[in-house]
């Protein structure tokens, strides 16, 4: 699963290419991969992306109408590693999953108040001054590595990352 840095070069990247697209079709290959039912993945299409967004390690999509996308003309999905397709105006958009374990989710929320409840609450580790990061690091009684990994305490760090944090300190 990406983290923190690499969501970052995503999120940056789609804001550069697809940033007033409009999204014509949403195509999912699995209906499982939609974990959220209301409001209808209909709903964002023919809409204007009007930005992105990393919330810990997951890409948001903001869409007119103050509606959200968030996980993450044509050409067909990827055999097996393939799950969905986003066809935007500028282009189409494929999301994929090289893992076997098949966790990848997709949710379309409305509302900044909706899309703030997926939030696990960890702080963000770029803006937080020392103080703040050492006493949510302290907070609990966990190994350093394991409170590195839990988003309710750092947004976007996994087990990549806070190894190369383990390694650097």
């Amino acid at each position: 699963m990406p983290e923190l840095p690499d969501v970052e070069v995503y999120v940056e990247s789609l804001s550069r290419r697809l940033s007033g697209a409009r999204l014509e079709r949403v195509r999912l290959k699995s209906p499982f991969l939609l974990r959220s039912v209301d409001p209808p993945i209909s709903e964002v299409e023919s809409r204007k992306a009007t930005g992105f967004r990393r919330l810990g390690k997951r890409i948001v999509f903001e869409f007119e109408g103050d509606l959200f996308l968030m996980r993450p003309a044509g050409e067909g999905i990827p055999g097996r590693i393939g799950l969905a397709a986003f066809d935007f105006d500028r282009g189409a958009l494929i999301l994929t999953e090289a893992g076997t374990k098949k966790r990848a989710s997709l949710y379309v929320v409305r509302g900044t108040e909706e899309l703030t409840g997926h939030d696990p609450g960890g702080i963000e580790p770029l803006e937080a001054g020392l103080s703040s990061f050492r006493a949510r690091l302290l907070d609990g009684n966990h190994t350093v590595k394991r409170a590195l990994c839990d988003p309710r305490k750092f947004s976007g760090i996994g087990n990549a990352y806070s190894d190369e944090i383990l390694h650097r300190a």
